[in-house]
């Protein structure tokens, strides 16, 4: 008699293997990132992320809809200004384009989740997240223009603000002023754990911020951490985060697992521009199926801890999962 255990049997078809999978990826796990530009009529393909566009408000009113039509929970809005300055002004204008963007999304699907970053660097020429003075990122100085940004998020009617700047403080500036003005459910969505990666290549184009001097390691966070990343979360806890981002996904995957042990809120993770662009490569020479590759990865984001997953494959993936 054999005495070893027959594990096989438990896979003897998709159905039995459907019945006791342990994980699962659905339609609700969706956030689709969207970068809206200003004075832009129609879309325009980015180059190195192919079927990924900067929308016009014309063409993103059509894409909401799609959006909703496809069940998508919620959208993160990316702004790209038609003007930019030291300030950062367009950022927290009230008719700034992702201002814009947020009221006419809110215009065609009212119940659309509408999620907006946070950040000044495709605003400023500099291109970096924060404040400048003297050729340095400065920290508090920094504070006020990106709470003053998140505000005029909620103003316009965003459900949930995400900031993604990494400056120490800017959870609190951000819920004090919230608050302070009668937003107290406006959600924030803390990139808590934002690494300073090399995967996040095709957004500059995508976003029109690339550096103009240096890189952005001061103030994200250095790939070869982790108890920093758990110090980071716990942080931003503290000063009013409701949900918590690692960004990436793909490559920290450990990050997410550890902090799901530790931490009771939901979770999301970015799988980033890099993430995307090279799948689509490998899948356009035909070395790869693009459906199943991202299915896999979809799960291993899932099984890692992470609730919900911002993707630029998020309107592929309802149409994969509807067909499923």
């Amino acid at each position: 008699m054999n005495n070893f255990q027959r594990h096989r049997r438990l896979r003897t078809s998709a159905q039995m293997r459907r019945l006791i999978r342990e994980t699962t990826v659905s339609i609700n796990d969706f956030i689709l990132p969207v970068f809206v530009q200003e004075n832009l009529t129609g879309k325009e393909e980015i180059t190195a992320m192919p079927g990924v566009y900067h929308y016009g408000l014309d063409e993103f009113r059509r894409l909401v809809v799609e959006i909703a039509e496809k069940n998508i929970p919620g959208i993160i809005l990316f702004g790209l200004p038609a003007e930019k300055d030291e300030q950062s002004s367009s950022a927290y204008h009230p008719k700034g384009i992702v201002q814009e963007a947020i009221r006419a999304a809110k215009m065609e699907v009212p119940e659309l989740l509408v999620m907006t970053d946070v950040c000044l660097c495709q605003y400023n020429p500099a291109g970096h997240c924060g404040f400048i003075r003297n050729g340095k990122i400065v920290n508090d100085e920094s504070l006020q223009l990106i709470a003053q940004t998140a505000l005029s998020h909620a103003e316009a009617g965003a459900d949930v603000v995400a900031p993604s700047d990494m400056m120490d403080g800017r959870v609190q500036a951000i819920r004090s002023l919230l608050d302070e003005n009668g937003f107290q459910d406006t959600a924030i969505l803390s990139y808590a754990v934002k690494y300073a990666s090399a995967f996040y290549g095709p957004f500059r184009e995508a976003a029109h911020s690339a550096p103009s001097f240096g890189d952005r390691k001061t103030y994200q966070m250095d790939p070869a951490n982790v108890r920093e990343a758990m110090r980071e979360a716990e942080s931003d806890l503290r000063e009013g985060a409701d949900m918590l981002m690692v960004k990436p996904a793909l490559s920290y995957l450990d990050v997410t697992a550890k902090l799901r042990s530790s931490t009771q809120v939901p979770i999301a993770t970015y799988n980033v521009s890099a993430e995307y662009s090279m799948v689509k490569a490998a899948a356009h020479q035909g070395w790869i199926d693009e459906r199943a590759t991202v299915m896999e990865m979809f799960t291993s984001f899932k099984r890692a801890g992470a609730d919900f997953i911002l993707s630029y494959f998020a309107l592929s993936a309802a149409d994969w999962l509807k067909e499923e």
